[in-house]
Formats: C-alpha cells, structure tokens, sequence
C-alpha cells in the first residue's frame, strides 16, 4: 500500500485510489461539484485543486492517482488562491437568485463559496442567459443556474441506462440538453435532482412550494414496491412536501424510484377520512359506532367458513397480525395475501425470498430472469443489476417479455417450456449456468401467478438443485416481489389455512352465495364486483377500486401516516415511522381491527403497538430483527407438474400507476399519459 503525505502527516492508503479519496480518508473535506463516488470522474468543474510537491500547478484532486511518496498539501495560499478564483469564474454567469431558488438553503454552490469563495465579484459585464429545457412532468429546468458538472448526464448514462441528456457547443456557448424536448423516459431521472449542486434541476411538483428549514424530516421506508427503499419524509404542518432517498448501501444505495418520490401527492387526493355504511344502495358518512354495528349485525351467526380476508398490496405487518388473530378468533380459515393468484406456499422461506440479498447481485457472473420486468417492479434492482453488468461484466438472460433493461440481455423466448429444457439440461443456456461460478436465477411474480406456477417454482428449485446455485457461501435463487405487503404477508403465514380457499375461490364463493362476508385490506387489485353478493368490508385509505363496492367503509392510515413495519423482498423487517397523522376520522389500520374485534365480542388482547410487535416476533422470530437479514434453509419447494405452453407476463402494465396511492396521485397520471401513452404536455396541447 503506498504512503503518502498529507498536510504533514503521513498515511497509508490503498493503491489505485485518487488522491481526493486519500484525504476524505485522513478526513480532510475536499469541496466538489462534479465528482460524486457512484459516478465515472469527469473532472471538470475544478474546485478540488489541491498542492502536490513537485507539480507547478494545482492539482485536480478527483482525477489524480496516488503515488508512494507523493506529498499533498489543500490548505495552502496557493490552493486557497486557485478555489477562489474557481468560484469567481462560475459566479462569473450564475443568476444572484437565491432568494426564489428551490436549492436556497442546501445549495453546493452557496455553501462552498461562503467557506473558499471570494467576497466580492470584479465582472460587470451581463451575465449570460441560457434557454430553459422540458425534460417532462417531474424535472424543473433553470438552466442559467447550471455549472456544467455533467453529474446528471453521467448519472441517465450510467446508472440509469438511459442516455438522454448531453452537452452542446463549447465554451460560453455550452448547454445541458436532452437534444429532442421530450419527458425523460427513464425511471429513476428524480435522482438528478439531488444530484444537481446548484439549482439548475427541481422538482417539479414541490417548486415554489416550501423552504427546507420549514420541512420537518422524518426517517422512514418506502412501500411502492418491494426493495424497501430508505426515505426521509419532509412535511410542513399535517401535509408531505416532498420525499428524497437516505443512504442505505445493502437496498437502494442512494436512489428511489419516481414512483417513490413523487407519487405523495396520491395522499392527499381521494382520501377515506370517514367511516361509512351503505344505507339504501348508497354509501353515508357514519361514526365508529355505527360501522361496527353494521359488522356486528351482518356477522351474526355467519360460521367461520363463511367469512374471507383477502390483503392488498401495502398493508404493514402490524394490521396483519391483527388480521391472523381475528380470523383465528371467528375460525375463518380463508385468509390470503396473494391477490394476483401467486401460487407461493408461504411455509418454505427460501421460495419467497430474494435470497442472494440485492447487494449480493454484484457478486453474481450470471443471470437467468424468469418472468419478470425488473425495470417496472423493481427498478432500483434493475439498477444493481445493469451496475453488474457495467463493472463486472455480469451476462443476463430473460425469460418472459421483451422489454428494454438499459442493459444487453440474451432473450431466450416467453414459454415455460423453455425452462424445462433448461432443467432437463437440453437447452443451450444449461451449458452457461454450469461453466458460471455464481449463477443467479431471479423469478418474478409473472412466473407464479398462473395455474401452472407451483410446476414452475418446482422447475426453478431442479435449476437451482442441478447447477449449483445454492453453496455455503451463495444461494443464487431468489424471488421478486413488486408488492411491500407480500413478503410479509408470507413470513407471517397469512395463506389459506386447510380447507381454506385462494383469492381466486373467495370470489369464486362470493358469487355462488357460499362467502357471505369478506373483509379487504386495501385490497384493489382484484375484480370487487364479483363481490357484489357478498357483505364487503373494506379497510383502507383510498376511495380506488374496491371501496365503492363495499357495505362498509373503514378509513385507514397510509404508510406515511402510522409507525408500522414492512418486510422487502429480502425478508428484511424495516420500520416506517409517523410522519403526518391521519386525515380526519382515519386511524391506523391494527387499532381498526382490534376496536372491530371486541366490537364482535371476540376480543384480540393486542392493547398496544409494543404487544402487537411482540405477537409478531412469536409468529415468526425473523421478524424481530429490524434491518436484518435472517437466512432461509434451503428446501425443496413447488410442486412437480405439466407446465402449460402460455408466455410469461409481467403483472405490472403501467410502471406509475399500480396502487390506489399511485393512480390518485395526479402527478403520475400525468406520467403515465405523457410518458408511457405520449399523449402532448398539458402546456403543449394548451398552445395547440
């Protein structure tokens, strides 16, 4: 490892790093704009020039590799002389707008040019003006505020695997563009936002709106899909303004999806605040009281075998409890979490779990994805998984649609079939998966969601059994979730007990007459009018697709609004803290279903959040360990069977709108139009 000096002391420090590294290692701040450690270096906007002996000039930090030997200096009058005038030249053309700039306050540029900056500005000539850019329905452009740092272009090429950004002309005629003024397509172009220094990129929904030191910030845990993304919840007063990705290096690194980030709006709009009975044919506002009795009255002699539970999409462990313990009180023995038909048993850990972990994809040389588009269910997966491909050359290969994942992927058909070859070893991919050292096979909610998916779970454990994927220091099969609520719905058991009936013949029985009451949990991705003959009891927080069917409406809380639990699709337990509280008469989705139970007369003794997390540790111990990982023993799982000749699909056919949060969020139904459906922005087709 080579020594070298910095500010008079000496360090040893790995080879190969630059010498910016070598001094945030010795802890020395080194100011920035254009580098950023996820990033390829540019090293262009100059503001990391540091000392070194030798050299007759100042070095850019970010680019240089260190030497044994080599002798740094950053706080010299020569480095302090060459900062300033760095700064000099890029205020030379940035607007003095900070009073009405949405970066005021957690502006780069504002605060390294209160700390190395010069005090005052000799240029007097006007400042240049550059014409502002549409990127789309998400991303505010103020373009004479950029400083040409290319971290947005360099994060859509990289990262992301869109290229849709560039720079234009040279010198004083340089501009950011995205060539064609179009939306950005890509799914995670939000992160330009945090990664801009200066004001140059904002959101578009939150501009204008609100100053960071009036936000309050609460840590928490995104439930758009199944990763479990870190977030910080910022809210003025009882209202989110806004949501921005925290630094978790095992899930999201730190990225969120648009979906994360700017569906909050969703919360406000088509809101449940009030309990509700249907009276005469038509929904009526009620209190507690009168809800509860409508239950009461209609559960009435109704045996066990008569009443369902299906869960939706976004329920937290927490409510779940509730709902095993009160199924379990009224002997109800259909219950189930799985509403698009998944045909996972939820008694054998390792079939529902991604297993090799989502920094573990990094390690993998080869990957087989089975019915699934990780790009729309998983897009910050789908980002590890091209960031493999870049640095390490992992090789993929799909089974199921086509469909662009911003990296190259060896398609190998849609039939099922194909993968009993593979498991026959006939097909050629059987010789690939034995000649890679870690082979990865990821299986999606498409592959499982069919009559035929338990065949398929068992043809992917043959794989797995056959080509090594599961060693004592690797198990490289895993499953793909693109529902927060599925992974702990399984972990908690919350499938037909015996005897008991799926989603599928829960409907199936209300429209025979044989389930006269069902109880949804936000469960809106089923056909609620086949429903209709039955007393339906919907606990949720929007009024989307299943509540104008119900008898009986119960407000809920939304995830932003109650400290509750989710499981991602690793199987780790996180927490998701209060942020805001419930609108109007809505309370959290446990308290609900405990008040129902005694309402009943079948009392669940859950009195308090700290009891009901305890049950839920008893159900299953893995769940206790918050932010962690528990192993699953590997087990044979699926059941052997014919597979039919029908493609796999994704069960995600609009990346912006797949929940009830999501579709009354206007910001995405305007994604969705523009980006997906290209139909013209509001401001064009206003001109037009």
């Amino acid at each position: 490892m080579p020594k070298v000096t910095i500010n008079g002391r000496e360090y040893e420090v790995p080879a190969g790093i630059t010498v910016f590294q070598a001094c945030e290692l010795a802890g020395i701040e080194i100011p920035h704009f254009c580098y950023h450690p996820r990033l390829n270096i540019a090293g262009n906007c100059r503001m990391c020039l540091v000392e070194v002996e030798k050299s007759p000039k100042p070095v850019a930090s970010c680019a240089m590799p260190v030497m044994d030997g080599m002798v740094i200096r950053t706080d010299t009058p020569m480095v302090h002389k060459a900062r300033r005038g760095v700064l000099e030249f890029l205020l030379i053309n940035h607007p003095l707008d900070c009073p009405i700039c949405d970066q005021g306050g957690e502006c780069d540029l504002q605060d390294l040019t209160l700390f190395y900056g010069p005090d005052h500005s000799r240029y007097r000539e006007n400042k240049r003006a550059v014409a502002d850019k549409y990127l789309g329905p998400l991303i505010s452009t103020h373009m004479t505020r950029c400083i040409h740092c290319t971290r947005c272009i360099r994060f859509l090429t990289e990262v992301a695997g869109v290229p849709e950004l560039g720079g234009i002309n040279r010198g004083e005629h340089m501009e950011i563009t995205n060539y064609i003024e179009r939306a950005l397509t890509s799914e995670l172009q939000g992160n330009i936002i945090d990664l801009c220094p200066v004001g140059a990129l904002n959101s578009k929904p939150y501009e204008y709106r609100a100053r960071t030191w009036e936000l309050r910030k609460t840590e928490s845990v995104d439930v758009m899909d199944a990763v479990g993304s870190a977030i910080r919840v910022d809210s003025r007063g009882n209202e989110v303004m806004r949501i921005l990705p925290r630094l978790h290096e095992e899930v999201n690194e730190e990225w969120i999806s648009d979906r994360t980030r700017f569906a909050y709006d969703g919360l406000k709009y088509r809101r449940l605040d009030v309990p509700m009975v249907r009276r005469a044919g038509r929904l009526e506002e009620a209190d507690w009281r009168e809800a509860f009795r409508a239950i009461r009255d209609r559960l009435a002699g109704v045996p066990g075998e008569r009443v369902a539970f299906i869960i939706g999409d976004l329920a937290c462990l927490e409510s779940m409890v509730l709902v095993r313990e009160l199924a379990a009180r009224l002997e109800c023995p259909h219950v189930d979490s799985r509403q698009l038909g998944e045909r996972l048993s939820g008694r054998v850990r390792v079939e529902h779990l991604f297993n090799p972990t989502i920094a573990g994809i990094e390690r993998a040389d080869l990957c087989l994805l089975v019915g699934t588009n990780p790009r729309w269910e998983a897009p910050l997966v789908n980002a590890r998984l091209r960031k493999a491909w870049r640095l390490s050359g992992l090789e993929v290969a799909r089974l199921g649609c086509p469909f662009d994942l911003t990296y190259p992927v060896d398609h190998l058909g849609d039939s099922p079939t194909i993968l009993e070859a593979i498991a026959d070893g006939s097909h050629p991919f059987a010789r690939r998966l034995e000649k890679a050292e870690r082979p990865l096979l990821i299986l999606g909610t498409g592959a499982v969601a069919r009559p035929d998916g338990a065949a398929i779970l068992h043809l992917a454990w043959r794989i797995a059994e056959r080509y090594g994927l599961v060693r004592d220091d690797w198990t490289g099969y895993g499953f793909l979730h693109h529902a927060a609520a599925r992974p702990g719905a399984l972990e908690l058991g919350l499938v037909p007990a015996e005897g008991g009936r799926d989603v599928a013949a829960i409907l199936e029985g209300a429209e025979r007459g044989e389930i006269e009451v069902v109880f949804l949990l936000g469960a809106d991705e089923i056909d609620a009018t086949r429903l209709d003959g039955a007393f339906l009891v919907y606990l949720g927080t929007h009024g989307d697709r299943a509540a104008p069917h119900a008898d009986v409406i119960l407000p809920g809380a939304a995830y932003t609004e109650k400290n509750a639990t989710w499981v991602n699709t690793e199987g780790r337990p996180q927490r998701g803290r209060l942020a805001v509280f419930p609108p109007g008469e809505a309370r959290e989705d446990w308290k609900i279903l405990r008040a129902l139970s005694e309402a009943l007369g079948r009392t669940v003794p859950l009195d308090n959040l700290g009891q009901v997390r305890a049950r839920m540790a008893e159900i299953n111990p893995a769940l206790s360990l918050v932010d962690a990982i528990s192993p699953a023993a590997w087990e044979p799982f699926g059941s052997p069977g014919p597979v039919q000749d029908e493609p796999f699909v994704s069960p995600i056919r609009d990346f912006y709108l797949t929940n009830p949060i999501t579709r009354a969020s206007r910001t995405m139904q305007r994604c969705s139009r523009e980006i997906l459906h290209g139909e013209p922005a509001a401001e064009e087709a206003e001109v037009a």
